[in-house]
């Protein structure tokens, strides 16, 4: 029921006429391709990286409305900016301030960061006057953080640094059909956690099981063969 009422938002933000209720269902829904993606990321707390994912495209809601699952991963090191507040934080600790004891960034060493997200997007699609698709949405997400590092495994630090995390993902992007069931897609889109934010763009490729976009807003699709007059 969520993700309907996400992809009705979304619908509405597009310019979309309003539609009845009844033009949305589950029922619309079916499988029609893969994806399989690369691109790189820009984080506030580590390192640019890259990250890779594919997306599962389930067809239309209802006009204009795509809904499509994701899973993308990603791995990077902390910053040394925050390698040095981690550390201060540790420091500052009673147990540890009282003992006098002071830990510093090198004594963290590297830190790694990873991210495996499974995710939800309503994307609003529309044909353009080029070969080009278009789309806008935003995804709901569920982040897997991971924290690694010979100085925190097994640490408490390390268990400060492993959580589930619920996400929300503003997107956009283009489609372009090179064969009848081959696309390629370029997309940006930035992720909103509750601790960290991170922006990226990804280039994919996808295979389709059905040619037709019979929900996007805009698409005029040509006469059946019968319906031509012969010349």
């Amino acid at each position: 029921m969520a993700a309907a009422v996400l992809a009705l938002a979304v619908a509405g933000a597009g310019g979309a006429r309003a539609q009845g209720l009844a033009e949305y269902d589950y029922e619309n829904l079916s499988f029609r391709g893969i994806g399989v993606h690369a691109g790189y990321n820009w984080a506030d707390k580590v390192e640019g990286t890259t990250t890779f994912g594919f997306r599962v495209d389930l067809g239309y809601l209802g006009p204009g409305v795509r809904i499509v699952p994701t899973l993308n991963f990603w791995k990077s090191d902390l910053e040394t900016e925050e390698l040095v507040e981690l550390a201060a934080s540790i420091s500052a600790l009673p147990s540890i301030a009282d003992e006098g004891i002071v830990v510093t960034a090198d004594e963290l060493g590297g830190i790694e960061w990873s991210d495996l997200a499974f995710g939800l997007d309503a994307q609003y699609v529309w044909a353009t006057p080029s070969p080009l698709l278009a789309y806008l949405g935003i995804g709901i997400g569920l982040h897997s953080l991971n924290g690694k590092g010979a100085a925190i495994d097994g640490t408490f630090i390390e268990d400060l640094l492993d959580s589930f995390a619920a996400g929300i993902s503003p997107l956009g992007g283009v489609e372009y059909m090179l064969e009848e069931r081959l696309r390629v897609y370029g997309e940006v889109r930035w992720n909103l956690l509750s601790d960290l934010s991170f922006g990226g763009v990804a280039l994919g490729v996808q295979f389709m099981v059905r040619d037709r976009d019979p929900g996007v807003v805009g698409r005029v699709d040509p006469p059946p063969p019968s319906a031509v007059p012969s010349l």
